[in-house]
């Protein structure tokens, strides 16, 4: 949910940005590390003391004895999400780590707010944080400057101190070009060759995801199309749905979405029509939901609390993959069953891109290799060349000041060939 808030970017400059993604989901079922313990289960809330004079937040208390870690989340604990992917990661470390104490902060505004929280965690005597939004960027790094011997933890974002403060994002494009795989099928077996995208911000993870996701359809359907609907939110059930009803009655078959809610899944059971469901296995529940591409928090956040513990912890850019055991395909991953509506015949391909990505012979870099072309007829990546990560969270080159070091060559201002909508303008 990385999360995200919007803001605004140069549209002559399109300059190097570097976003969260956005929302995220852990599963109950999922590819762990071979030393990862079971799935945690429901912890209740760290008790809490008096909140910091001028904050409507009470700050949580620490635990003597305990490595004591502290969340800041943008939504609800419980919003069939991203914000509950991270707490299921975050129950996932009070159950599998003892000698850990962890507790959170929800509803937390972006901006002052936020800083103001995460100082009184800072204040409260937590040695580790970990924030859970792209706005939440700033004011971290203010606050890590100021205490440098607690380590701070930022998912998504672009920025780094090198030395308390680091940022942490997953390649969750190898998991949408799996979906776009479903549901080009799917339309394709319905002979409707529309399919559908909610956008949330014109940022370059939307790009990217989108454009992960549509390469995927064209691999299982190149007759398809993709048209787009930007909602410029993160979480807004109505607004969700309204997206997806527009592009249900546009003529699409399938829609997937980029924000938090499965509303999706509900305009399409509405319309006898199809969905894919983001950010949390468990929102795909209706008949209508073909899969979810979800997070598992628990598995990531163990290994960067352990290093923090163990003083090896690096603060950097830290980006993980399905190999890694952070991502999950639902009906797919270990123990798990596809749903009913999706076409036989593209189970096995979608199994053994799965099992390709679980050994890290597929990744994100494997989903955006040439020949690709945009919908202008324009050679974006070219045949043999792929993308490198530092494409990842930029529009085009040259790079912005903070990301000179690490220039993109292609960059994510583009959509696919086979997507229908023109590019937003960036403001």
């Amino acid at each position: 949910m990385f999360h995200k808030k919007f803001f605004t970017i140069s549209a002559l400059a399109l300059t190097a940005l570097l976003i969260l993604a956005a929302c995220g989901g852990q599963p109950a079922v999922t590819a762990q590390p071979p030393t990862a313990a079971p799935q945690a289960t429901a912890v209740p809330q760290a008790t809490t003391a008096p909140p910091d004079a001028g904050s409507k937040f009470q700050i949580p208390e620490i635990e003597a004895g305990k490595y004591n870690v502290a969340f800041v989340y943008i939504g609800p604990h419980d919003d069939a999400g991203w914000t509950q992917a991270h707490d299921l990661g975050r129950q996932y470390v009070d159950k599998n780590m003892p000698d850990v104490h962890t507790a959170y902060i929800e509803l937390v505004p972006e901006g002052a707010e936020s800083e103001q929280v995460i100082r009184g965690l800072a204040r409260k005597g937590f040695n580790a944080i970990i924030a859970t939004s792209f706005g939440y960027m700033d004011p971290m790094l203010a606050v890590a400057e100021e205490f440098p011997d607690i380590k701070f933890l930022h998912v998504s974002g672009f920025k780094t101190n090198g030395k308390n403060f680091g940022n942490m994002f997953g390649g969750m494009e190898t998991i949408k070009y799996m979906a776009g795989m479903i549901a080009g099928a799917r339309a394709k077996a319905d002979n409707n060759p529309k399919v559908g995208y909610i956008a949330t911000f014109p940022i370059p993870e939307e790009f990217r995801l989108g454009n992960a996701y549509a390469l995927g359809v064209a691999k299982t359907c190149p007759e398809c199309k993709v048209d787009v609907r930007w909602i410029n939110t993160w979480h807004d059930p109505v607004k969700e749905k309204d997206a997806a009803a527009s592009l249900f009655d546009g003529g699409a078959q399938v829609v997937m979405t980029g924000a938090d809610t499965p509303a999706n899944a509900e305009a399409a059971k509405e319309r006898n029509k199809w969905a894919i469901t983001y950010d949390y296995e468990g929102n795909c529940k209706l008949d209508s939901c073909l899969t979810t591409m979800y997070w598992n928090w628990g598995p990531i956040y163990a290994a960067d609390i352990k290093a923090m513990k163990d003083g090896t912890w690096k603060a950097g850019f830290e980006y993980f993959d399905v190999k890694d055991g952070g991502l999950g395909l639902f009906g797919f991953m270990d123990g798990q069953t596809p749903q009913k509506g999706i076409p036989a015949e593209v189970i096995p391909l979608v199994k053994q891109t799965l099992a390709d990505a679980l050994a890290g012979k597929f990744d994100r870099f494997s989903v955006f290799t040439g020949p690709i072309k945009d919908n202008k007829g324009n050679t974006v990546i070219p045949s043999g060349e792929k993308w490198a990560q530092c494409d990842v969270d930029q529009f085009a080159p040259p790079a912005a000041p903070e990301n000179k070091d690490c220039p993109a060559k292609y960059g994510n201002y583009w959509w696919n060939e086979n997507v229908t909508a023109e590019l937003p303008k960036l403001q």
